[in-house]
């Protein structure tokens, strides 16, 4: 078993660098299928007691339905049941690389005013739009040193790192939306989604003064710190300009851990980047669980769907403004009693293509309900880190949010009727 351990960071390693070698056909998806299920057992009991429910009812409940729509005569292939999530995968152990890059300075104080929420807004979107989840630790951590994390700076944390699920190329959403939105090109939802993106800043930014008065500690940001996800962001636009076939999802996960190492600060990047393997990418099975878990829940419900296509005929519907707006609005309150956005997506992406909806509206639908949900939502990854690890109780963050939640939904369903 202890050997198993030992070998955890490598499987989550593997999963990356043979997903890219099964991209370039030399090898099969077989392989990295293979390891990425290799580290969900070995990280098992690393979950938390919540997680592990969340997984083995969704696993539990999928293999349920591929079994009674195997009984109908509908099966569903290995690659679709065990792998249909490993790039997702893969891209999320390359953008784990960029944690290697975040810096803290531990001795400036923390500002205070309108500047200092709405640099502190922005920054953590920018930040965590690349580096993802451990840059709200490391803003809430810094934050907190002088005070108790405050609903307000709690709301700004969560709000503007899940923002940046809009836009970010880097974003696990970013995966989901390109996988279950098939066919969708990213660039299309760029700009309606910096736009979000930017109102969500301003929104909060607004709302955060007028209920602090301007009494508001934020984060020392530097300006420098800003450079490598920019940097990043504008290298993947770049790069898939000019080789427009390769995927964006490929050439995150191959420009996140080239540019960490070539950019890392260390005195010794093979002890850094061992210590990362050994001990970092262990930490991050609930993503592995989840998201194979969600895989095969979402072939469950396709293949339910097809066992009884007259139960599931949508041929009197089209993927319209209201409809765009109702599954939505559904998808928000699923993420607000605790249903992790890629579940409702998984659940809501075989419902609608057959309506053959136009890639970048469905794309643009799942990446705002992300972008709500996990902004506000006590119940899902983002709210229990605000729980459990800066004890804001799971009422005060959806009471925080609540309005938020629903101004944004009425700006998405306005941007997608008028503009999409």
């Amino acid at each position: 078993m202890d050997s198993i351990k030992k070998c955890t960071g490598w499987f989550v390693l593997g999963t990356l660098i043979f997903y890219l070698l099964s991209v370039t056909q030399s090898i099969s998806v077989l392989l990295p299928t293979l390891l990425a299920w290799a580290a969900n057992i070995a990280m098992w009991h690393t979950l938390a007691p919540s997680a592990k429910r969340q997984v083995s009812w969704l696993m539990g409940i999928g293999i349920a339905t591929l079994l009674f729509a195997g009984s109908k005569g509908i099966w569903m292939s290995w690659q679709q049941v065990f792998a249909v999530n490993v790039p997702m995968l893969a891209m999320f152990v390359a953008v784990s690389f960029l944690d290697l890059t975040s810096s803290t300075d531990k001795n400036r104080p923390l500002p205070k005013g309108l500047s200092a929420i709405f640099n502190t807004t922005l920054s953590v979107q920018v930040l965590g739009a690349v580096i993802n989840l451990s840059v709200i630790m490391v803003f809430a951590d810094r934050m907190k040193a002088a005070i108790k994390l405050t609903p307000v700076q709690q709301l700004i944390l969560t709000r503007s790192f899940a923002a940046a699920a809009w836009w970010s190329p880097f974003f696990v959403a970013t995966g989901v939306a390109l996988i279950y939105a098939p066919g969708l090109q990213w660039q299309k939802t760029l700009v309606p989604g910096l736009a979000m993106a930017f109102i969500a800043v301003i929104f909060t930014t607004a709302e955060a003064y007028y209920r602090t008065k301007g009494d508001f500690h934020g984060f020392p940001i530097r300006r420098e710190s800003l450079f490598i996800p920019l940097f990043l962001a504008l290298a993947v636009i770049l790069f898939h300009f000019i080789w427009q076939d390769i995927s964006i999802l490929v050439l995150i996960c191959i420009l996140a851990p080239s540019a960490t190492i070539l950019l890392m600060r260390t005195d010794s990047r093979r002890k850094s980047l061992a210590h990362f393997v050994n001990h970092k990418l262990p930490q991050i099975g609930s993503q592995f669980a989840l998201f194979l878990a969600a895989g095969i829940f979402s072939n469950g419900i396709s293949a339910i769907i097809l066992s009884y296509p007259e139960y599931f005929n949508l041929d009197n519907f089209t993927f319209s403004a209201l409809l765009f707006s109702v599954v939505l609005a559904c998808m928000i309150l699923a993420g607000v009693i605790g249903i992790h956005p890629v579940v409702s997506i998984a659940i809501a992406s075989p419902m609608l293509l057959p309506l053959n909806p136009d890639t970048t509206q469905l794309g643009f639908l799942f990446l705002s309900a992300w972008a709500i949900s996990a902004g506000s939502s006590g119940l899902t990854g983002l709210g229990l880190l605000m729980t459990s690890r800066y004890h804001i109780p799971t009422r005060t963050i959806v009471a925080n949010s609540a309005h938020y939640a629903l101004f944004m939904w009425l700006l998405c369903s306005l941007v997608n009727g008028v503009f999409l």
